[in-house]
């Protein structure tokens, strides 16, 4: 039994590498998004300085594992062999939430996912124990601490999004965009305010109680007897020290920014670590007591009075040390890290942009609402006031550089203001979460600097919505998730740990294969970001046409392939191919609605008199593509339902009237392609007669087609499917053919 119990610790250190590259996987979004998002640096010396910060707060962080030893449970209530089956269903549902939302490109909470994971796989046991009687729950739960993780995401979403917004309005206010004119007399102030707070930050966050500070007298206890000396000393020699930078024309905004994210990397890994490796190492320690101290007895009776005290593992500097090293490389090789940070940095970007979230009703009732306050407390304010304001707020004075989503003033008041908030909660004793504090201060501070406008503020508020609903999502998952493999492990014993050891193997395959696949898919539209970016009216309308080129080609293409899915299907009962053209068709729905925004975009960014002259053009090819979605649509609905029920199929003279037809149309959607992709529209004209040819064709048998249904011997339901088949090929012809002409006017 001791063997066995050994392998499952084994998988439970595991599971705690995984853990620890999922997991920093998914909290890089709090330290990497600032530099990232304002391109402080290369993105490798962003990395270099977080994998710095993550192996220096992982080396010297005190280790501290009291939330997984006797946080939640009370152990000296638990036996081995039941603290053994929490901690196994505890590590198995972190990691797999972890790599779910890492996959989806989501931040979310590692403490909430832990936390509620042990509170799941300890209640499991718990009601077994409350069963069996003389047990109450309040012996057996600390319900005080999941209270205080709960209290803690209502704190981290509404006081960061409030000071952000906040924060941020008063320091555009003072910066405005054109910051590089504004800098003589606050930077220095602003800079030695910001490394103050994250100097003290780091004192009080990232290396609280570390073998570091104690050995030279600095512990917990005289720094917080000493906060006011420490502050205003710290304030009065970075403030100079900026000054003296500035001076010498350093970039004080990127010392801030990479400082800060040095910090929070810091703190994210001394603090955070017990997220990961937590569990395991109470395990590892749960093991060896019982080994050392069982004397032969069972470990269904082996009481876990060790975990309840401190903890006194052996060599543990040593793991904590390893755990800095994993981090460290996740984060520098991870894909799904970079796809995290994505996510904050679209969502918090000042341009126009790619949106990658949709609207939803309640982000449409939201900005509804606040137009309509805006609106009557703006009837208030003396127009001097507003116009002054609007002028500091003049967006059209910033410049960003390629691939630069905000500016560095926004950058370094994320850091900091996340910094010091981070730093309040843990004096006040809030536990609040640093992805939580991180991102919403980043939404806060993208609000007032006027990055919603009124044309992507449902977008992203709809992305943070789903971004909270997710954190709120992860405590119940995990909660639920922990407490059916606690059960499952307890019940099964060795059998359901071997199970579930299975089931999680299979996933985490699963799920990286899936991620592996969906970026080999994945396209960034680079085009358009440079679009966006540039301020050459003749290079936006060299690149627009470019832009549209490729996207109304790949609607042809699609077209091309989808016909030809709808029609085969049909002809040849293929419900497969029928349900492909099906998600193509949906797919390519959403991307449209996406590329037209950010042509309509492109085209606002052009000179007005050629905008005049091309309007109407572009409009009617973006007006064809539309349609063109919803002829295929038409067209495919009633053949899906005619071969999914398994009606009569077509008949064989049918089949051999329709096939020139669609080769026809076929060959007509290669040379359309071709010429739009290409801009050479040479024998367009011809084209277009072949196509007004072919349409008068369909004509025909269309005619003929309505003769057969007059007769008595054919069947309805599928003569009439033909003709709808018909009459659909003969409009998507005519959508196509306006396609081209529209295209080539506005080409040319």
């Amino acid at each position: 039994m001791d063997i066995f119990y050994l392998g499952v610790l084994c998988f439970l250190f595991i599971l705690a590498i995984f853990d620890l590259s999922v997991g920093v996987a998914n909290d890089a979004v709090n330290f990497l998004s600032p530099a990232v998002g304002a391109k402080s640096a290369k993105f490798k010396t962003i990395l270099l300085v977080a994998a710095i910060g993550i192996f220096v707060g992982a080396s010297t962080s005190s280790g501290m594992m009291d939330i997984a030893r006797h946080g939640i449970l009370n152990p000296t209530q638990y036996a081995f062999d039941d603290v053994m089956c929490i901690f196994l269903s505890v590590a198995a549902t972190d990691v797999i939430l972890l790599d779910i939302f890492n996959t989806l490109g989501m931040p979310t909470s590692t403490t909430v996912s832990m936390v509620f994971g042990l509170l799941g796989g300890s209640s499991a046991l718990a009601m077994s124990k409350i069963l069996q009687g003389g047990v109450t729950y309040a012996e057996l739960i600390n319900t005080d601490k999941a209270l205080s993780v709960i209290i803690g995401i209502f704190l981290s979403v509404a006081v960061a999004f409030v000071f952000g917004f906040i924060v941020m309005w008063l320091s555009r206010l003072i910066f405005t965009f054109n910051y590089k004119k504004h800098l003589r007399w606050s930077i220095a102030l602003f800079g030695g305010i910001s490394i103050t707070s994250i100097f003290y930050f780091l004192l009080v966050s990232g290396l609280k109680g570390s073998r570091l500070l104690v050995s030279i007298g600095w512990t917990p206890q005289w720094i917080e007897a000493n906060n006011l000396l420490i502050l205003g000393s710290c304030l009065a020699v970075f403030t100079l020290l900026m000054e003296i930078l500035h001076l010498f024309r350093v970039n004080i905004f990127r010392i801030i920014v990479l400082f800060g994210t040095f910090s929070l990397a810091m703190a994210f890994a001394g603090n955070d670590l017990v997220n990961f490796i937590g569990t395991p190492l109470a395990g590892l320690e749960s093991y060896l007591d019982f080994t050392a101290n069982g004397n032969g007895m069972s470990a269904d009776y082996y009481k876990m009075d060790v975990l309840a005290g401190e903890s006194h593992l052996p060599g543990k500097q040593w793991f904590l040390i390893a755990a800095g090293v994993i981090m460290t490389v996740a984060i520098c090789t991870s894909k799904k890290a970079q796809k995290v940070v994505e996510t904050t940095v679209n969502l918090s970007r000042q341009d126009d942009g790619e949106e990658v979230f949709s609207s939803s009703k309640i982000a449409r009732k939201t900005v509804r609402s606040v137009l309509n306050t805006t609106s009557v407390i703006s009837k208030y304010v003396p127009v001097s006031i507003k116009n002054w304001v609007d002028m500091r707020f003049n967006s059209e004075d910033a410049v960003l550089d390629e691939g630069v989503a905000f500016d560095q003033v926004r950058a370094s008041v994320n850091l900091v203001l996340a910094g010091l908030l981070i730093v309040v909660g843990t004096a006040l004793q809030l536990p609040l979460s640093t992805t939580y504090v991180a991102f919403m201060v980043a939404m806060g501070s993208s609000l007032a600097d006027r990055a919603w406008g009124r044309e992507t503020a449902v977008y992203r508020i709809t992305g943070v919505i789903t971004v909270i609903g997710g954190w709120f999502i992860t405590a119940g998952a995990a909660f639920i998730m922990s407490f059916i493999i606690a059960t499952l492990n307890h019940l099964g014993g060795i059998v359901s740990m071997l199970f579930v050891i299975g089931v999680l193997a299979f996933v985490l395959i699963n799920n990286n294969r899936k991620f592996k696949k969906k970026q080999e898919t994945e396209t960034v539209d680079t085009l358009f970001r440079k679009l966006v970016r540039s301020h050459d009216k003749q290079e936006v309308w060299a690149m627009l046409v470019q832009h549209v080129r490729e996207t109304q080609g790949s609607m042809i293409a699609f077209s091309r392939a989808a016909y030809r899915d709808i029609t085969g299907g049909l002809m040849y009962e293929n419900i497969k191919s029928l349900r492909q053209a099906s998600n193509s068709i949906e797919s390519q729905k959403s991307m449209w609605k996406r590329y037209r925004r950010k042509e309509i975009l492109g085209m606002r960014k052009i000179d007005y008199l050629q905008a005049v002259e091309k309007n109407t053009w572009f409009h009617l090819g973006c007006n064809n593509c539309s349609q063109i979605i919803y002829c295929l649509k038409r067209m495919l609905e009633p053949c899906v339902e005619h071969v999914d029920n398994n009606f009569s199929p077509l008949p064989q003279n049918y089949v051999e009237e329709f096939i020139p037809i669609c080769n026809e149309v076929d060959r007509l959607f290669d040379n359309v392609e071709r010429m739009i992709v290409s801009g050479d529209f040479t024998g367009a004209d011809e084209v277009l007669v072949e196509g007004n040819a072919l349409k008068s064709r369909i004509s025909q048998v269309r005619h003929q087609q309505q003769d057969r249904i007059q007769r008595e011997d054919s069947n309805i339901k599928i003569s009439l499917l033909y003709l709808n088949t018909l009459q659909e090929t003969q409009e998507l012809i005519s959508m196509v053919r306006h396609l081209l002409r529209a295209s080539k006017r506005f080409q040319s």
